[in-house]
């Protein structure tokens, strides 16, 4: 019995199947999911064929060391922002052996939000072959395993989307 909601774990499976028929192999970066990402794709057999590594960058300090982000960018923008979800989706691939990676930096709450940036806000990005995509969230105050669970959804959607032929 898996840990995962059904729909995640077939999006997952299929992954897995897809990404090793192509030889493609997967980074995440991950802030808000601190590594669900990851733990889902792991889940599935045979996944070491397809997952390098997963990051994850906590911390602003994390983001910086392991994978990074430019202190500039952090300061200019915030760590919940596109231009750091981007940095972490490149910086996931130069810090890695793979060439497809995921990133994700967001408010799951309950607590930390504010009027511009509220709970539920989370920015996402991924990047193949020097293509960067980028997906800006509003789960909304939905409660923080929500949040998180959603954002897991959403990642798996982007790593199908951004390793499309």
């Amino acid at each position: 019995m898996s840990i995962w909601p059904d729909d995640i774990e077939n999006a997952a499976r299929r992954i897995v199947a897809d990404f090793t028929e192509r030889k493609l192999m997967i980074a995440t970066a991950e802030s808000c999911t601190a590594g669900l990402i990851a733990g889902v794709i792991t889940e599935i057999a045979g996944s070491s064929l397809v997952f390098d590594r997963g990051f994850v960058t906590y911390s602003n300090e994390a983001k910086r060391e392991m994978i990074g982000v430019a202190n500039a960018t952090l300061k200019a923008h915030g760590a919940v922002s596109r231009e750091v979800a981007l940095e972490m989706a490149e910086g996931a691939i130069g810090n890695s052996g793979a060439n497809v990676s995921v990133a994700v930096t967001g408010i799951a709450g309950p607590g930390g939000g504010s009027e511009e940036k509220p709970v539920g806000l989370v920015h996402l990005a991924a990047r193949k072959d020097g293509k960067s995509i980028h997906r800006e969230m509003r789960y909304g105050d939905i409660g923080r395993s929500a949040v998180r669970l959603a954002t897991v959804r959403t990642a798996l959607e982007m790593l199908v989307e951004i390793s499309a032929d």
